[in-house]
Formats: structure tokens, C-alpha cells, sequence
């Protein structure tokens, strides 16, 4: 078993005992060094966006004090959902070493692909309100804060 996978599968088998989250562990690796790993702790902190990979990934920030994990590889036990997979693509990772299978998660109860559809639906224009209900208000004012943004000379893109 490759070396960083086994660290991500022990972390996803503690989560068996302590109850914290799913069944899932990440590590991320810098130059063959293990900068940041973490596992599922929804259950535990109560916060529905403490999935494993972004526990890692704000593991990793903390450690190199950056937002900027170019030239890091994450190795995690199931191929990320939506939205660790934008976490992971935000943190400028571009190798991404997955264990499981979307499908795998779905069939122990994750419901990974009610998003995936969504997105799918948003991007062919076919959004309904049944799974959740976006609607725009207010632009007209929201926009301003935008359009200062885009004038100011020390704003750093990230």
C-alpha cells in the first residue's frame, strides 16, 4: 500500500473508533513531506464542512502559514465530494490520489451524487427548486462592492 494512502486509511480507521465523522482520512504531501493531515470530524465539531480533505488543507495552510498548496499532492481515502474537490482545486492542489469511489460512498449512505446532479442541472441551465433555491437579489447594491474591488490597487487574487 503506498506509504501516504496507508497514513489517510489509518486516519478513516481511527474515525471507526472515535466516532468523529465518516469513515474518510487525507494527508497532504510537500517534497515527500507530510504537511497536513486530518479525518471526517462533522459528528464532532457539529460543522458540516469539516470533511477530512478540508481538515487537511487547513492543516497544511497552518503549517507552511500560505493559502497556496501548488506543488502538494492529496491522497484520500474516496474521491472528493463537490466540495472538498473545490477546496482542493482553490488550494491549488493538482494531484489528487483517491481510494474509494463516489460510488463507494453512496452505497455506505453518502449522498454525494444529490450534488453532483445539481451541479450538472446548474451548468445545463435546468436548475429546479427541489434540492435547494437560488435566486438573485439586490445587485444593484452587492455589485458596488465588486466594482470597488476591481479599482483597488493592493488587492491580492487568489
Amino acid at each position: 500500500m503506498n506509504e501516504y494512502m496507508k497514513i489517510a486509511n489509518d486516519l478513516s480507521k481511527d474515525n471507526l473508533k472515535t466516532n468523529n465523522g465518516g469513515p474518510f482520512g487525507a494527508c497532504i504531501v510537500k517534497n515527500g513531506e507530510i504537511i497536513g493531515k486530518g479525518s471526517n470530524e462533522v459528528i464532532k465539531t457539529n460543522d458540516p464542512t469539516a470533511h477530512a480533505e478540508i481538515i487537511a488543507i487547513r492543516d497544511a495552510c497552518a503549517n507552511i502559514n500560505s493559502y497556496d498548496l501548488s506543488d502538494c499532492e492529496i491522497y484520500t481515502t474516496c474521491f472528493p465530494c463537490p466540495m472538498c474537490l473545490s477546496a482542493i482545486i482553490w488550494a491549488n492542489i493538482k494531484k489528487v490520489y483517491y481510494g474509494n469511489t463516489k460510488e463507494d460512498a453512496n452505497n455506505i449512505g453518502f449522498r454525494d451524487d444529490i450534488i453532483y446532479n445539481y451541479i450538472n442541472k446548474i451548468s445545463n441551465n435546468e436548475m429546479d427548486n427541489k434540492t435547494i433555491n437560488l435566486e438573485c437579489i439586490d445587485r444593484e447594491e452587492t455589485i458596488k462592492v465588486f466594482n470597488e474591488y476591481m479599482k483597488k490597487e493592493d488587492k491580492k487574487i487568489y
